[in-house]
Order: C-alpha cells, then sequence, then structure tokens
C-alpha cells in the first residue's frame, strides 16, 4: 500500500470566501429523524461525507426510502417510528454521529439487530447509553467487550412511566441518542444526567433538531430532560442544514494567523451550533471578528494573537483547533475541561501532544487539559491516526514551518475537499524552480537570484552528490537502494552561497570530484532516495522565498512554483565552462572527455525512469548559450516581477 501525504509549504497570508459543508452533528440528526417521522423530508445542504453516506446506507438498509435529488439534496421518506426492516447487520465505519443514535432508536423500535464498526469504534465507549436503554427496557447485549460496541440488539419490554439515569460526564452523544429514541416508546420518560454534562452545545443541536420536527422536550436545566407520550415526529417539509461550525473554526484560525480577513458562509449569529463560540475565544487570543446572521470573519490582530486560559466544554471540537493556533500565540495556552477529547476518533489529548511536540512546541497534557507554549517550529511529518480533526488543525502549522500531512483523505469524514479549499484561501511562500542539464549555469544564477531577492537557495542537485558522499564516507555501496535512502532520510545540511556544509563540516570541494558526481548520479536514479529527499527538499521552501536549482525542480519537487525556468545551452558551452571551473580550481581536465561525460548524463537523465530531466509545459526557457551570467540573472528576476503581479 503506497504511504499518501500531503506536504504543504510555509505559508505567508491567507484570505477570501469559504462557504462550508454541512454540520456533520446536524446531518445525520435530521437523517434519523427524517426517518423517524411521518411524511416526506427534502433534506438540503447535506453534509457530503463518510459519516453521512454510513448513516444513509444503515437507512437504506432498514428499509426507509431515500432519494438523491443530485447536489447536497435528498428526499428521505420516514417511515413513522418503525423500520420496515426488523433484521439487518449494519456496519457504521467510525461515525458516532451515526452510531450512537441508531443504537438508541434500534433498541426501542422492536427489531433484531447488530451493530459494528471499524475497530476504533469498538474501542470507543457506549456502556453509559446502553445501561440507560436497559433501564427502558431495552435487550441490548456486547458482542466484544463489555461496554463497547459491537452490539446485538433485541426488541425491547418497554417500562412504563420509566425514569432513566444517564452519566453526562463521558459524551453527550449518550443523552442524545437517547433523547432522539424517547417518542418511540410512546411513554412519558424522564431522563436525569448523572454528574455534569459535557458538550451542552451539542445537546441545544438535538432539542432545537427534534422541535423541528414537532417533538418538545421539556427540562430542568441540564440536569433533567422530559418527553410526553404521545409526542412523534412530523415531517417539517424542508430542512436546510446549517454549515458546519467546527469546519469553520479552521478558516476562522486562518485568518487570524495569516492577516486575512477570511470570511466563512453557511454559519454565523443565528446558529444553533456551541461551537459557532469558538470565534469569541479566538477573539480572546485578540483576533478582530465581525459576523452577520450565517457569516463570519476573522483577522489578524496588529500586535498578534496572546496565549489563553480557557474552560472548553462548550466547544470540544473547535477547541482542537485552538491548540494549533497556540502555536502562533505569545505566552502559554491552556485548554481545560477536554475530557471529551480523549474518547473521540482517536485519544485526541495524546495525539495533539504528540504531534505538537515533533513541531518543536513544549507541551504538557493532562487527563482533561493540555497546555502549549509555543517555540520556533521545525518541518514535520505530522500522523493523524484516522482522525480528520488531527489533519485539518495541524495544516495550520504550515504558518510556521513546511510541513508533511500523513493521510490527508481521512477529512473525507466531514469535509472531503477540505485541503482545495485550504489552498484556495492561503498564500505560500513563492518558489523559483530552475531546472536544466548538468552546467547549463543553473546554480550560479539561482543562487545570485536568491541574494538579489533575500530568498533561501536550494542546489538539490548537491543533495544528490551530499548524499552519494555520505553513503561513501558510511561504506554504503551506492546501488544499495534502501541504505542510500535511509542516509538521505537523515542527511544534516546547510546552504549557503558560497558554503555546503555537511554534519557542520565544509563540503564544497569534496563533493565536486569527478567520482562524487557519478555517484550523485547513480543515487538519484534509485526511486526510495528521491522519495527520502523529497520532503527534505520542500522543506528548504520558507518564507519570504526559496530559488531551487536541479533537474526536477518544476515537475516533482514543487509543481506548483511560481514561476519554473528551464536553463538550457550547448554541450559545447556547458563542456567549456566546466573545463574552465575545473582548470580555475587547480583540477586537471579534459575537454572531450568532459564533453562527452556531459552529453552521457544528458542522456541518461533524460531517459531515466523517475522524475527524467525535461521542459515542463508552463516552464519557461532560457537558452544561456550566448549569455552572460548578468544577463541570465536579470531575465529571471524580470520573470520573477511578471509572475508576482
Amino acid at each position: 500500500m503506497t504511504h499518501e501525504f500531503l506536504d504543504l509549504p510555509q505559508l505567508i497570508s491567507a484570505a477570501g470566501t469559504v462557504r462550508l459543508p454541512g454540520s456533520k452533528s446536524i446531518s445525520n440528526r435530521v437523517l434519523l429523524l427524517a426517518a423517524l417521522a411521518d411524511g416526506e423530508t427534502e433534506v438540503r445542504d447535506l453534509l457530503a461525507s463518510d459519516d453521512t453516506e454510513r448513516m444513509l446506507e444503515a437507512l437504506k438498509a432498514l428499509g426507509v426510502g431515500v432519494k438523491h435529488l443530485g447536489g447536497e439534496n435528498w428526499l428521505i421518506k420516514g417511515c413513522g417510528g418503525y423500520f420496515p426492516v426488523k433484521q439487518a447487520e449494519l456496519f457504521l465505519g467510525n461515525a458516532g454521529t451515526a452510531f450512537r443514535p441508531l443504537t438508541a432508536a434500534l433498541a426501542l423500535a422492536g427489531g433484531d439487530y447488530v451493530l459494528k464498526g471499524v475497530a476504533r469504534m469498538h474501542e470507543r465507549p457506549i456502556g453509559d447509553l446502553v445501561d440507560g436503554l436497559r433501564q427502558l427496557g431495552a435487550d441490548v447485549t456486547y458482542l466484544g467487550n463489555e461496554g463497547y460496541p459491537p452490539l446485538h440488539l433485541k426488541p425491547a419490554n418497554i417500562v412504563p412511566g420509566g425514569s432513566v439515569k444517564v452519566r453526562g460526564d463521558v459524551s453527550s452523544q449518550f443523552l442524545t441518542g437517547l433523547l432522539m429514541a424517547l417518542p418511540l416508546t410512546g411513554e412519558t420518560v424522564a431522563v436525569d444526567v448523572v454528574g455534569e454534562l459535557i458538550s451542552k452545545p451539542y445537546i441545544e443541536i438535538t432539542l432545537a433538531t427534534m422541535a423541528r420536527f414537532g417533538v418538545m422536550v421539556e427540562r430542568e436545566g441540564w440536569q433533567r430532560f422530559t418527553v410526553k407520550a404521545g409526542s412523534r415526529y412530523v415531517s417539517p417539509g424542508a430542512i436546510y442544514v446549517e454549515g458546519d461550525a467546527s469546519s469553520a473554526s479552521y478558516f476562522l484560525a486562518l485568518g487570524a494567523i495569516g492577516g486575512g480577513p477570511v470570511r466563512v458562509e453557511g454559519v454565523g449569529r443565528d446558529s444553533i451550533q456551541g461551537d459557532v463560540k469558538f470565534a469569541e475565544a479566538l477573539a480572546q487570543m485578540g483576533a478582530r471578528i465581525e459576523m452577520g446572521p450565517n457569516w463570519m470573519e476573522s483577522r489578524a490582530p496588529e500586535s498578534g494573537l496572546v496565549a489563553v486560559d480557557l474552560d472548553c466544554n462548550h466547544i470540544p471540537d473547535a477547541a482542537m483547533t485552538l491548540a494549533t493556533a497556540a502555536l502562533f500565540a505569545q505566552g502559554t495556552t491552556t485548554l481545560r475541561n477536554i475530557a471529551s477529547w480523549r474518547v473521540k476518533e482517536t485519544d485526541r489529548i495524546a495525539a495533539m501532544a504528540t504531534e505538537l511536540r515533533k513541531l518543536g512546541a513544549l507541551v504538557e497534557e493532562g487527563e482533561d487539559f493540555i497546555r502549549v507554549t509555543p517555540a520556533a517550529l521545525k518541518p514535520a511529518a505530522i500522523d493523524t491516526y484516522d482522525d480528520h480533526r488531527m489533519a485539518m488543525c495541524f495544516s495550520l502549522a504550515a504558518f510556521g514551518t513546511p510541513l508533511r500531512i500523513n493521510d490527508p483523505k481521512c477529512v473525507a469524514k466531514t469535509f472531503p475537499d477540505y485541503f482545495e479549499r485550504f489552498a484556495a484561501v492561503t498564500r505560500a511562500a513563492p518558489v523559483i524552480a530552475i531546472d536544466g542539464p548538468s552546467a547549463s549555469g543553473k546554480g550560479t544564477v539561482a543562487a545570485r537570484v536568491a541574494a538579489v531577492l533575500g530568498y533561501a537557495y536550494l542546489d538539490s542537485g548537491a543533495l544528490y552528490r551530499l548524499t552519494a558522499l555520505a553513503a561513501q564516507r558510511a561504506g554504503v555501496a551506492w546501488n544499495d537502494e534502501a541504505g542510500v535512502a535511509a542516509i538521505a532520510a537523515g542527511l544534516d545540511v546547510s546552504f549557503s552561497e558560497s558554503d555546503i556544509r555537511l554534519a557542520g563540516q565544509s563540503v564544497g570541494e569534496a563533493i565536486r570530484s569527478e567520482e562524487i558526481s557519478s555517484g550523485a548520479s547513480q543515487v538519484a536514479a534509485l526511486p526510495a532516495v528521491r522519495e527520502a529527499l523529497l520532503f527534505r527538499q520542500r522543506a528548504f521552501n520558507t518564507a519570504p522565498g526559496l530559488v531551487g536549482d536541479g533537474r526536477d525542480m518544476g515537475s516533482v519537487v514543487f509543481p506548483k512554483a511560481t514561476l519554473k525556468v528551464f536553463l538550457a545551452a550547448s554541450a559545447e558551452v556547458r563542456a567549456k565552462r566546466r573545463y574552465k571551473q575545473l582548470i580555475e580550481k587547480g583540477f586537471s581536465a579534459n575537454l572531450p572527455d568532459l564533453l562527452l561525460d556531459l552529453q552521457q548524463r544528458d542522456a541518461r537523465d533524460s531517459q531515466r525512469n523517475v522524475a527524467p530531466l525535461r521542459q515542463e509545459a508552463d516552464a519557461r526557457l532560457l537558452d544561456t548559450t550566448a549569455l552572460t551570467i548578468e544577463e541570465a540573472v536579470n531575465q529571471v528576476l524580470a520573470w520573477s516581477r511578471e509572475a508576482s503581479q
């Protein structure tokens, strides 16, 4: 299986507008209530994601009429509280917003059902919900570990006039599931919450959605909720799903870190989702926030973000975004009351701490808190733990350093095109990619262009030479692909215009010998070595910009480079340049041999299977056969000014 990743360059600004996908929490609540209601419901702006797909599949398997109307619109034919299919085995992936409410509804629906998920879902606790359902007379059996899915549900013997106790301190989805299922009992049932109820805003979403379908829940604060006998769901006809407020958090944070303004549409002041309060948390950090009924906008403060100490019980999902925003705040940020992070798609407190430390931050974690002190960020490969929010949160760190996001497609759970939207509102540090055959002058031109612009400089050809030299010094043969790749991955290298250092030692001369030149060409043809050096090269793309030279800068390493230049010159002129260079440095050289060597290298580089040397369709051709270095540099600078306009 190929290892999927997305490399993000260092970002320098963010601005623009994003139309949000529908809320996951609202989408799956609406789908279930539409299925349980009398009448047909047209659900508009439904989130297209893994979680909603699992719910739609389950409803179809249960005999509910589900029709796609095109786009994000669906027609659900309600079944009046009785699922037509009385026996089924349902696979619900890692979708908690489908698993918990369906467990409650099916436990009271009078059928024989098995509910399963992915391995992680079988590690997410469900015992408190099952205990509550059993108090109502439900027949639920654990098929694996006690207190965890998978589950076997059989027809319930409803206890009349019941009251149910449910713990509130593990997941609000237990109370949500119970409340949405209670009309199926036909009885008046009171639910008493034991202990502190976490994630209260999600209960507000549940109550508001139930009300849209005609069921009013009586409540005494956050302690007791009562559903009256005779309550039944009735279709509201058409219902719109709000934009996802948790997803809004990433873009509001982008505006706060990257300048802004960044505006999100689809959620605002009138939202029923608690996560809109994320905007208030950002404002406490200094961000400038504006909002209307269904939009919010953020900008960076003039003096930079400041750290906060915050109780995050009211924004559990969006609070994760604050943990990465903290990397850009002055001081130490403490996020408290986040115990629910530990029972999500992964143990989010542990995962967040591990990945923040990779970037260089100082992190302290506790049972229900995380404390983040920023430091100079360093490039890292971020693991996402099959958790959509980890991938989206850590994208923000790209404002401090280039980074790699492993398994970026996990965002499909709630926001399949997140990274496309992210790219549309962010601007990366610019890259000038200069490619061309050996001795075309690209190194000299690139170094001088970098010096004029104040950009970083990457001599990618030297990276392969450095790898060849490091392998030779370590006694690893140049054709030992795994051995050389391991050396490439751990290469300690730094470039300046006049010097190259390997493990702190100046090696500018050592890597230019003909022997190492030959070794570089050999190791460059090994796919595993190229893979190891790919991220290492991309990590040079830092603010304010980069000039990189090589043979695949524009085609492979920086395919989205601001400017791509292909530097060419006749083989004869290049051989003369190389001859002059070697003689000046005191090496002996033979012009016919150099010409033959260059011609052979050109053939080898242009014909190799991996990243062959070629001019990209979007690259500007610069033939330096008759040009001085100054003329070539000035041409690249002129094109650069053009490209940045």
